[in-house]
């Protein structure tokens, strides 16, 4: 296991994997779903053949019900990706419930009138790998996964790097979560469904890698700008194209150990840069899905205060 993620695994009684150390890198986008499908075809193209067809073997029906990938499966799945209007996509695991692979894919119709969205609401694609997909083939070959992911992609901001891989939706993990991100503060949680409801064009705290486009690119300065307020040894700002950029901070994600005295100061720099754009879980329904219901604004700002 990388000396930079902490192995963690939470099991039920029945032996149910519920929480395990991973990666994921998500982009979010304020356009329709029309104009992305064939971009998101191409990036789901590109995963499958980085990590192999056979990592994923389910997909999400829209009844709830998991769908083994055959070639029927997969008929269905790529029909729905094309969906006319909207898309709701989630492919998981070969071995359903092993928290290794997943992607997810919430394709918006914005424009349309009828469906009445939030300001707040853009699409949303990702993917998750394994803690040893790292490990087997080096930070940089998860850093050329990422770049290569976010070329095509209009995305408005997007992360990637240390997360906990978990199922949100059973009783007790909220608080195992809430317990472990706070002491590893470079690791993400979040539900991307919720986020794409909610996240607009705004950003969150930093990970290993940050995605950012318009409009809070711009409102920095750009990239020159955004460069000259970064210092911190090994943190890189590169250019990706006229209005994106990506901040790396160091050679290799870390997840920051609270214990050990492990702050993660150069994520905390580039917090403090971004603070302004920072997102806050809002206030009503959609907050009660937060995987923090308890202490969500400690953990928001947790490379702040």
């Amino acid at each position: 296991m990388s000396q930079h993620i902490p192995r963690i695994r939470v099991y039920a009684q029945d032996g149910t994997l519920l929480i395990r150390e991973g990666l994921r890198i998500h982009f979010h986008m304020p356009q329709p779903h029309s104009r992305l499908e064939h971009v998101v075809q191409r990036a789901l193209d590109l995963y499958l053949e980085t990590v192999g067809r056979d990592a994923l073997g389910w997909y999400a029906t829209e009844e709830g019900e998991w769908l083994a990938l055959d070639d029927n499966g997969w008929r269905i799945a790529r029909q729905e990706l094309h969906a006319e209007g909207f898309s709701n996509v989630m492919l998981s695991d070969t071995e359903h419930g092993a928290l290794r692979y997943r992607f997810e894919y919430y394709g918006k119709d914005l424009g349309n009138p009828a469906r009445c969205y939030k300001p707040t609401v853009s699409s949303a694609l990702g993917f998750w790998l394994p803690a040893e997909f790292m490990d087997e083939r080096g930070p940089d070959r998860v850093r050329e996964l990422a770049l290569a992911l976010a070329t095509e992609l209009p995305f408005s901001f997007g992360q990637a790097g240390p997360s906990l891989q978990c199922q949100l939706d059973i009783l007790g993990v909220r608080d195992e979560v809430a317990t472990r991100s706070l002491r590893h503060p470079g690791m993400d949680v979040s539900l991307l469904g919720t986020l794409a409801m909610d996240l607009g064009t705004r950003v969150r705290g930093p990970s290993w890698m940050t995605f950012l486009g318009p409009p809070v690119l711009a409102e920095l300065g750009g990239t020159g700008a955004l460069r000259a307020r970064l210092h911190s040894p090994g943190t890189t700002v590169q250019e990706l194209g006229p209005d994106r950029a990506v901040v790396t901070l160091g050679p290799a994600p870390q997840a920051g150990d609270t214990e050990q005295g492990q702050t993660l100061p150069a994520y905390r720099e580039l917090a403090r840069v971004l603070e302004p754009w920072l997102f806050q879980t809002p206030p009503g329904p959609s907050a009660e899905q937060s995987p923090f219901i308890n202490d969500r604004r400690s953990w928001q700002r947790r490379f702040l205060d």
